[in-house]
This record gives C-alpha cells, structure tokens and sequence, in this order.
C-alpha cells in the first residue's frame, strides 16, 4: 500500500487538503453497471491500491510559526472496484436416452391374382343379336294371398298399373287353383274373368299366339259365361294386332271414340247417353266399356242414372257391376242408396255386397250400414265389414248398441277395432267393465293402452290398482 508522507506543514491546512484530495478521487473511479444474474457466493475480495499524488502550494510567504511536529503516515483503505463474475460453472450432460426397439417389418402383400382372359377387353359385335323374347312369371303375392277374390284384385290392380308380368303371375296362380275342378266352382271363383284379363296381359305385351290360345279356352270350357261378349271382342282385337281380316266395325279406334263421348256428353248429352248405351252393350273391349261407363257417371240425366242402376244390379259385365256400384256410392244423388240396397238383396255375390258396403259408407249412410251389420242373417264377414265402415265414420253410437247385441267374437273383435279407430276411448271403457269374456277384455285393455286419453289413463290406474 502506498503512503503519503507529509513534513513540516500546517495540520488544519493539511487535514483539510487531504480529506478534499480522497473524496475526489473516491468520486472519479468508474463504477461497471451491473447486469441482473442469480444470486452467486461472495466472491474473494481482490486487493487494489490507490495511489493520490498531493502538490501542495508554495506555502513559504506564508507566516506560519514554526511547529515542531513528528512525522505521521495517513493510510488510506484499499478500494475493489473490479466485480468480476466467476464463470458459470458447467451443466452436467443429459443421461442419453435408450434406443427404442427397431419396429418388426410388415408382411409383404400377396400380389393380386391375374384377370381371367373372359374379363378382357372385348370389341362390340357389329352385328348383336337380338335378346331373346323371354318371358318369366314371378308369383310374389301368392303366400299372403289367401282368398282367391284378393288375388282376382290384386291382379286388377296389376293391370291398372301395367305391370303386366306381375299380374299375369298372379292370375296363373289363381287358374292352377281350379285345374280340375267343377264349372260352377270356377265361375263362382272369377277362373273366367281371370282368363279373359290373362289374354288382356298377354295382348299389351304382344304375345298375340299365347293370348288367343287362352281366348280360345275360355270359349271352349266357359261357353256361357257372362265374360263371353268381351272374351270375341277382345280376340277381334287380337286378330287385327296380328294382321288377320276382321271386319269394318272393329277397325274403329276407340280411344278416340271415348274422347268424342266425353266432348259430346258436355256438349249434348241427350245424343251422348244413347250412344253409350250402345258401346256397352255391344262388342267394345271391357277397358273401352269401363271408361264409357266412368263418363255416363258424371251425368245427371234420369237416363244414365237408369242405366247405372241396370249395370248395379248385374245387367251386365260382373266388374262393370262393380264400377257401376262404387259409381252411385260416389254421385250420392237422390235414389242412389235405394238402388245399391236393391242391388245387396237381390245379389248372393259376396264381392258385390262389399262393394255396396263401401259404396254405402261413401255416401254416409250409417243407418244402412248398422242394419247391415245387424243383421242375424248376413254372414259375420260382412257384419264384420260392416261395423269396419261404421268404424271409419267414427259411428260410436251405432257401434256400442252392436256390441250389446252380437254373439260372435271375431265381430265383437272388429267392433273394438272400429271403436279404437274412431278413438272412442269412453265407450271402450265403458264396454270394458262390463265385459266377462277375458280374451275380449283383454283385447280392449290393449286397445286402450294405445290410446292417450284422459279415460284411458285412468282405467289403466284403476286396473294396477
């Protein structure tokens, strides 16, 4: 450490001078900035020494008694102005992390197998041959079809929608049904009308050979059925279609002829009514007579109406009879229903008293209907198709003075329907308490389970009860 020695001189002077001369120089060393680092242990102080050269002034002009003081040493602490930072002591390495375990190799797909030579590219025959005339018949409906009067319909049905394959399908099961069987069991069960709307089919899928064949059969084994007429007018058509002579009556286009009929039954229906009469009961096809008989219904004249009622009590083609029937239910004029309950007392034809059933359901006629379904002497299919009706005109009434007084299940089982249908949930309640056969009961509890009514709630509370 350097030290600073001063003789002979004044001691307030000196002091003074001194003190001056250590603040300055404390003031004039650099102090480094220090940058923000984590808290580190003291480091070791370094020693620095600082050396301060005092010049002091001519001081001899001064009058200054002589002082005779002793020598003394003024030592000055070291100052360590140097904040140097350790090194940062190294990191210590990562462990390395363990190899993963090398994947196994996928399997190598088997190649696909090579095109047959039939798969290859083959160039159009110039020349295709035609796709051969290849008819096949599919009976789809045969199993659920269990009454031969639903398949007879279905295949009407068919026909209605030209498709032509389906229905002749359904109209073969129902010829095979009666192969062998008596005459009367046939007519009684349509084995003629299916035959004449096979031939139909067959016609407007120009099987001409196959559809006079079946006219033929028809004429040989059901020569006095009422489906005769239409059975030679149709085989006219059939001869024409193939190119055979007939004569000039038959070459009339009929569509046209059932176009002028409707403009002229708008336009002068006292010349159109006669007209009509006559294309149906002539050698027109059934289609043809059909749609005569669909315009005579649109009109109100005394005359058509005459000629309805004829057809409705079987004046002619059977399902003419059946249009003409759905026809006086549809008009519901005047004298209407009095025909259709002529037509059901004078008919044995189950098919034609439900036809009048609907027809009378159309009009709105409950009193007939429940007289029908009444009835001790009808069959308990049509009292069944009766209250079905009666039902569907929500006829509660009528319906649970029935109930009281039927004996038959299935038809006390079709009133429940009609009354569920009708959502009479009140009146199904109230049969339900008092009925003691445990089936129908059982079957009303189940009804009304269906139900979401007020009542029907409640009686199922009263059940759990």
């Amino acid at each position: 450490m350097n030290m600073i020695t001063i003789g002979r001189s004044s001691l307030v002077s000196l002091a003074l001078t001194l003190l001056l001369a250590a603040a300055d120089a404390y003031a004039q060393v650099p102090v480094r900035p220090v940058p923000p680092v984590p808290p580190l242990p003291p480091a070791p102080p370094a020693s620095r020494d600082i050396t301060v050269h005092v010049t002091l002034p001519d001081l001899s002009d001064l009058n200054v008694p002589d002082l005779d003081l002793p020598d003394f040493d003024i030592a000055l602490p070291g100052f360590d102005f140097d904040f140097a930072v350790p090194a940062v002591p190294a990191l210590p390495a990562l462990p390395a992390l363990p190899a993963l375990p090398a994947l196994p190799a996928l399997p190598a797909f088997a190649a696909p197998p090579a095109f047959p030579n039939a798969f290859a590219f083959q160039k159009p025959d110039p020349k295709p041959k035609p796709d051969p005339n290849v008819r096949v018949y599919v009976d789809r409906g045969d199993r659920d079809t269990k009454m031969t009067g639903d398949l007879y319909e279905a295949a009407r049905n068919s026909i209605e929608q030209e498709q032509y394959t389906r229905a002749l399908a359904q109209l073969d099961s129902l010829i095979a049904r009666f192969d062998g069987k008596p005459l009367a069991d046939s007519i009684a069960s349509r084995v003629d009308a299916a035959m004449y709307w096979k031939a139909y089919a067959l016609t407007k899928q120009r099987d001409l050979t196959e559809a006079m064949k079946t006219l033929e059969q028809l004429q040989s084994k059901f020569a006095e059925s009422r489906w005769l007429k239409d059975a030679l007018a149709l085989k006219v058509e059939v001869m024409q279609a193939s190119g055979q002579a007939v004569s000039p009556d038959s070459q009339t286009d009929e569509d046209l002829k059932l176009l002028a009929l409707r403009g002229l039954m708008q336009s002068d229906p006292d010349r159109a009514v006669p007209m009509i009469e006559q294309l149906l009961s002539g050698n027109s096809s059934i289609k043809v007579k059909e749609n005569a008989l669909f315009v005579l219904s649109q009109s109100r004249a005394p005359r058509s109406r005459e000629i309805l009622a004829n057809i409705a009590k079987g004046g002619g083609n059977p399902d003419l009879q059946l249009k003409a029937i759905r026809y006086l239910g549809v008009m519901n004029g005047p004298g209407n229903d009095q025909i259709l309950e002529d037509a059901y007392r004078a008919s044995s034809d189950e098919a034609v008293k439900r036809a009048i059933i609907r027809s009378f359901m159309v009009s709105g006629n409950r009193t007939r209907l429940a007289a029908i379904a009444g009835d001790a002497n009808s069959s308990a299919a049509l009292r069944g198709e009766a209250v079905q009706q009666l039902g569907a005109m929500r006829a509660g009434d009528e319906l649970a003075r029935l109930y009281a007084r039927e004996s038959a299940p299935e038809v006390k089982k079709r009133i429940i329907q009609g009354l569920f249908v009708s959502r009479d949930a009140a009146r199904l309640v109230e049969l339900a308490r008092a009925e003691k056969d445990m089936e129908l009961k059982k079957e009303m509890v189940q009804k009304l389970s269906l139900m979401k009514s007020k009542e029907a709630t409640d009686y199922l509370v009263e059940l759990l009860k």
